[in-house]
């Protein structure tokens, strides 16, 4: 996996920080003379952790998963987990560098997740201590940055110069690249989008507000409306409570999906309310950020056009200056779940680059001492020339 690092403790930790820094800046620029080498992008959901070894292309070559573990268990334990999937993948692939795309705040150096929502992290600094345990570099960011990046990269964003990318799982996370970089804010946790009140005292959200737009839009949302209308005995449910055979726990937004494209009018409504929130959302970051392009992904996005149309005509009922102004284009995710691993493992490249440099000082570095080694030992041997 590479020559073991020799950083720790604080100036160690400073030194990435910069390292870090300097590769945002010049990330436009940088993936196109970035080593063609295998990295491994990490996935951290609420529910797995996907890892998978990705070549200089953003082919997988190879993926493991594992379960999250449950939330109420130590960070150490995820760790454990990622450390353990990394290995595996090692035995069989070069790994050069490690990403990560952690579903959460993650701070402006890409060390420390400052708050998981689905995990218990809090302030945890994750890079320091997986990069530690597997000696090479690792990068951290939000899941939803990674995922961006992928699909600017390999998927439904090439070629665009101002992207915004929005994830529709659990909860709605969002990333916004221009010009080729990633926009992350002064503190490290722009795009968080599914937080935005767009229903003033409307139903309360994990994060402690009312009127979150994911509480209007994602996949939380689409299973509760579905699960009130089958408790309610709701006739229109019909269809769905009889597929569950009356457990409603078991009604989920992959099923919801199914009946949907089998033409199940209750489960084409719920996605058309979905879809058309979305949209609203759209509209209100179009008036904020004029993007030329929304790339759509994260699970409920399989939905496609049940859900993408509906979205589309309410972007263009909403829009602000409608009719005068250009519309962004709204694509799903080409890349599909598989977007953020992606992501990470590309950006884990740029930060591979510097450290095969210092490797490959070091290792000069070392030449060159033995060389000067060899030199005073055959000048200390009697008889040889001085």
């Amino acid at each position: 996996m590479g020559v073991p690092s020799r950083s720790g403790g604080t100036s160690g930790g400073s030194t990435r920080a910069t390292m870090l820094r300097t590769v945002a800046a010049r990330e436009r620029r940088s993936h196109l003379t970035a080593p063609r080498v295998p990295t491994v992008g990490i996935d951290i959901g609420g529910t797995k952790v996907m890892a998978g070894a990705v070549d200089a292309d953003g082919v997988i070559l190879e993926t493991v998963l594992a379960e999250t573990p449950d939330k109420s268990k130590s960070p150490r334990v995820v760790e454990d987990t990622i450390v353990e999937l990394v290995l595996d993948l090692s035995d069989r692939h070069d790994v050069h560098a490690v990403g990560i795309g952690a579903a959460g705040w993650v701070d402006g150096d890409r060390n420390r997740v400052l708050f998981a929502p689905h995990l218990n992290w809090r302030n945890e600094p994750l890079r320091d201590r997986i990069s530690e345990r597997l000696a090479v570099p690792v990068m951290v960011d939000n899941d939803a940055n990674t995922a961006a990046w992928g699909e600017w990269r390999f998927g439904a964003g090439r070629g665009e110069d101002h992207l915004v990318m929005i994830t529709l799982g659990t909860g709605i996370g969002g990333a916004i690249l221009e010009d080729g970089r990633v926009k992350r804010g002064k503190y490290g946790v722009a795009g968080e989008f599914g937080h935005m009140q767009v229903v003033p005292g409307g139903h309360r959200c994990p994060c402690g507000n009312r009127g979150c737009w994911e509480q209007y839009s994602s996949g939380n949302a689409l299973v509760r409306e579905a699960r009130e209308l089958a408790a309610a005995d709701s006739p229109v449910a019909y269809n769905i409570i009889e597929r569950v055979k009356g457990s409603i726990p078991d009604i989920t937004g992959p099923l919801i999906t199914e009946l949907a494209r089998e033409g199940d009018a209750m489960c084409v409504e719920l996605l058309q309310d979905i879809g058309q929130w979305l949209g609203v959302g759209l509209a209100n970051l179009a008036a904020a950020l004029d993007p030329s392009c929304f790339v759509i992904g994260g699970g409920v996005s399989a939905a496609d056009d049940l859900l993408i149309g509906p979205a589309r005509d309410a972007f263009r009922r909403h829009l602000t200056g409608r009719g005068y102004r250009p519309e962004a284009r709204i694509a799903r995710a080409q890349l599909g779940p598989q977007a953020g691993m992606v992501g990470a493992a590309d950006l884990a490249r740029l930060v591979a680059r510097r450290f095969r440099r210092a490797t490959r000082r070091r290792v000069e570095r070392y030449a060159r001492y033995e060389r000067y080694a060899q030199v005073l030992g055959a000048r200390s041997t009697p008889g040889a020339p001085r």
